[in-house]
This record gives C-alpha cells, structure tokens and sequence, in this order.
C-alpha cells in the first residue's frame, strides 16, 4: 500500500459527537483533542511524513464566548502536552495561521513548542489556528507587495513557487490526502491553494471516533485512485 506523504484533516464532528450523546461540545472537543494525539503516534507509525490539521479557523471566533473560551483552555493545555507528545514520536509541531489574535501567554506557549520540536524530522505536524486560506493568502499578497514595493523581487519573476514561499505552509510539499470526517463535503477556506491537485476522502465518522481503522480505510481509497497531474498519470515507478 502506498502511503500519501503529506495528509490533511478536517477535524469535524467534535460538537455533534458529544450532542448525540447527551454531553456539552466542549466535551466533544476534549474527546477529539485526545483522538488528535492518537492521530499522531498512527500516522508516523503508517509512514505518512507531514500531518497537517484544521483545528480552529478564523470564522469558528463567531460560535458563542463559552464554546471559544473553552477552546482557548484547550488549546493551552494541549500545547502543554504536545512538548511530550512531540518528544515520544521525535515531531516537529508547526502551528500555521495567524497566532497575533490569541492572548499573548497562548502565542508564547505556541512559541516555545515550536522552538522545543524544531530538533526532530521524523513527523511534520501541523496545526491550523486561527487559520483561513482567503486570510493566509491576504497576509501573503500584502507581503510579497511590500517586497516588490522595496525593489526585492521583480513582478515579472514571480511564479507559482514564489507565492507558494509566502504563505503559511512554505517549505512544506502540498496535501497528497485531504481527509474531512462527519459527512460534510466542503473545504471550509482550508489549505485552498495547496489542495489543488489533492485527493479528497469524506467519511461519515465524526472526529472522535476516527480510529487507526478509518485512517487506513482513508489511505486505500487514495491507493485506488488515478492520480493525475495536468493530465498526466503520476509515475508510480518512482
């Protein structure tokens, strides 16, 4: 089985998980959070090389003040845990989106297990906070603006890679696999530039209950497709 080397989550479902069950989101998204270390250690174990998640976008600040105020504990917490988790399976954690929004003792926690990870290769993990791919791509034309404006890069030269190198995911190869779980069938401004030649996968099988089982079931149905870029079969061969 040929393993996708970079996959893409959209960790949906935590909310209606924990509803069906008589509990409060924030519940569902404790569970999903825990299901998100799981993910990790499975991934790495599978062979997939850089993980990358949709944690929290720019528009889930519009649910209520109690479900976002419980998030952001979570998000501590989790960053907290993540030192270990990333030591465990020598990970190097990425957060992409735009941090300058959380307080600030959020964004030093972020900071610090950024910092702490960048030793290891073994895993890219990536985590989407305060992310929006119409947002990434605002703050990467402003940039590369301010740039051609500076006399640093000539208009004439900028290419596909170039815009690339500005967004968010610089350095980092696009979503062979994007997996959405839940039974929604959207992007939900995720990764918009980077999904373009991606295979997409939707399951019914909300977050917190998306085991190794599913994962793998995910990954074969990517092995059946036709992968093709410009119209051109990808060379399995190689």
């Amino acid at each position: 089985m040929k393993i996708p080397n970079h996959v893409a989550i959209i960790l949906d479902g935590n909310g209606r998980w924990a509803k069906a069950k008589g509990m409060p989101r924030t519940y569902g998204h404790i569970k999903g959070c825990e299901n998100l270390e799981k993910i990790c250690s499975m991934a790495k174990e599978l062979g997939v090389k850089y993980l990358t998640v949709y944690a929290f976008s720019t528009e889930n600040w519009k649910r209520s003040k109690e479900e976002v105020d419980g998030l952001m504990k979570l998000f501590r917490n989790y960053m907290k845990k993540c030192i270990k988790i990333a030591s465990d399976n020598k990970m190097r954690v990425r957060v992409i989106g735009d941090p300058t929004a959380f307080d600030e003792d959020l964004q030093k926690k972020i900071k610090e297990l950024e910092e702490f990870s960048s030793q290891y290769d073994e895993l890219h993990f990536q985590i989407a906070l305060n992310y929006g791919s119409r947002d990434e791509m605002k703050r990467a034309v402003r940039e590369l603006a301010l740039d051609v404006k500076e006399g640093k890069i000539d208009p004439e030269e900028i290419t596909e890679q170039t815009i690339s190198d500005y967004l968010d995911t610089r350095g980092l190869p696009d979503p062979d696999l994007l997996i959405r779980t839940s039974g929604e069938q959207r992007l939900s401004n995720y990764l918009l530039w980077q999904l373009a030649y991606t295979e997409f996968y939707f399951t019914d099988v909300p977050w917190p209950d998306f085991n190794k089982a599913e994962f793998v079931k995910a990954i074969e149905k990517y092995n059946g497709r036709d992968r093709r870029y410009g119209g051109v079969k990808e060379d399995t061969n190689v």
